[in-house]
């Protein structure tokens, strides 16, 4: 059951990186999520922070593919190789997702390589970051 579930949920990722509709992301991102990314020690819980994480990655990478996924036997797990470019820099990753049995998001890891790739993602993320997170 929760694997046809995860499914569905993984078709409408799918489907909202397609049509660039980001209001599929509000329904598919559980109010607790968190965020895990591959510049920052420290992960970002909710699903405001992640919701903008998210739509900005999708912004900034270029010729963005899915290559293929990998489903946990609970059916609770996927994991989803991509590659991407970000300016001149080409990376491959990996989109590690966990759902809950409604089929919601609660935690999302991405690893990046090759570094430069990676420090690219990390500059342009960063000056996003720095507009949307509140000063201390």
């Amino acid at each position: 059951m929760a694997l046809k579930t995860t499914q569905v949920s993984v078709q409408r990722w799918h489907e909202m990186l397609a049509t660039g509709d980001m209001s599929i992301l509000n329904e598919l991102l559980a109010e607790d999520v968190v965020f895990r990314s591959p510049v920052a020690y420290n992960p970002y819980p909710g699903k405001q922070v992640v919701f903008f994480i998210l739509t900005n990655v999708i912004q900034i990478f270029e010729n963005f593919t899915y290559h293929r996924e990998f489903y946990s036997e609970d059916g609770l797990n996927v994991v989803l190789e991509f590659s991407a470019h970000v300016g001149e820099k080409k990376l491959k990753g990996i989109d590690m997702i966990q759902f809950n049995e409604q089929g919601q998001i609660i935690d999302f890891e991405v690893m990046l390589r090759p570094k430069s790739g990676l420090e690219a993602l990390a500059a342009q993320m960063g000056q996003r970051m720095a507009a949307f997170m509140p000063k201390a």
